[in-house]
């Protein structure tokens, strides 16, 4: 179990740690989870509809059709059934063009994408109980770390996320640090690239992002959100935000005790490489492992 302390004398020690069961659901998420939709008394019956629904459709085949599973796709969509189904789908679709994000790969192997600090989730949840996803892609060197290995770094971070049913309620959000961001990184920003990102943060992920939160943002930005422009639905666009500098706009969305103090929290930088040490340890325990393994990911 990885265990940090920024600061201990002030800030309880952070843990990396997955909050998989229903009991660690605080009552005010559960009361929000009401409010999406959710009912205990019917949650059955509308799950097994769900399973009615894909079953009768047939367009997609999904690997496990148990409520647990389907559950997260229901409380992603709000307990909407066609919406749920739709995201059913896209997400099987992503995964089947995408083979090489989930098939054969090794989450351990990708410990270099960590130590690059190019992306990263928060071991703790800002005030509304989202764990937040942070890219620094100014830290990004294309020659040493590829934009496939950033994706596997990603769905990994998104696929084990959405085992937790408190990120199932309340989504999560991203920082894009934009900082530093130059030509060479521009030149790896395809639309293809762009489809992809916007599919994993917003269309055919089971865990809602509830906003994107631009930061330091440079001339390159134009350029780059030209390429990103055409995939976001008008949506997500209520839900980007753009902040340049300018922390206490940052502020107004998270609150400072939920940060890294470079965007004048009061946390220090998490590495990514501590959930792969967290993998590595836990996952066995607790049937995260199997779950990750189902989906092709490989821990041997």
């Amino acid at each position: 179990m990885t265990n940090i302390s920024s600061n201990p004398r002030t800030m309880p020690a952070i843990e990396h740690k997955l909050n998989v069961t229903e009991e660690e659901v605080p009552e005010h998420i559960r009361r929000l989870a009401k409010e999406q939709g959710e009912c205990q008394s019917s949650k059955g019956q509308t799950i097994e509809q769900f399973r009615s629904y894909i079953i009768e459709r047939n367009e997609c085949q999904p690997h496990r059709n148990d409520d647990k599973y389907l559950e997260k796709f229901l409380r992603a969509r709000y307990w909407k059934i066609e919406n749920s189904y739709k995201l059913l789908c896209s997400y099987y679709k992503f995964r089947e063009h995408n083979k090489s994000y989930y098939e054969k790969v090794r989450p351990l192997d990708l410990r270099h994408v960590g130590e690059s600090d190019i992306l990263t989730v928060t071991p703790y949840r800002d005030q509304h109980g989202h764990r937040i996803l942070i890219y620094r892609f100014g830290l990004w060197r294309p020659n040493r770390v590829t934009v496939d290995d950033i994706f596997r770094a990603t769905i990994i971070l998104q696929e084990l996320g959405s085992l937790e049913p408190i990120s199932q309620i309340v989504g999560g959000v991203g920082i894009f640090d934009l900082k530093d961001l130059g030509f060479e990184h521009l030149l790896h920003l395809s639309p293809s690239v762009a489809q992809k990102m916007i599919a994993l943060l917003v269309t055919s992920m089971p865990i809602r992002t509830s906003a994107l939160h631009i930061v330091n943002q440079n001339w390159v930005f134009n350029a780059a959100f030209k390429i990103f422009k055409p995939f976001l639905n008008a949506a997500m666009r209520e839900k980007l935000y753009i902040h340049g500098s300018d922390m206490s706009s940052l502020h107004n969305h998270i609150n400072p005790e939920h940060l890294p103090k470079r965007y004048g929290g009061l946390h220090e930088d998490y590495s990514y490489t501590l959930w792969l040490d967290m993998l590595k340890e836990q996952c066995s325990s607790n049937n995260v492992q199997k779950d990750m393994e189902q989906l092709g990911f490989i821990f041997d």
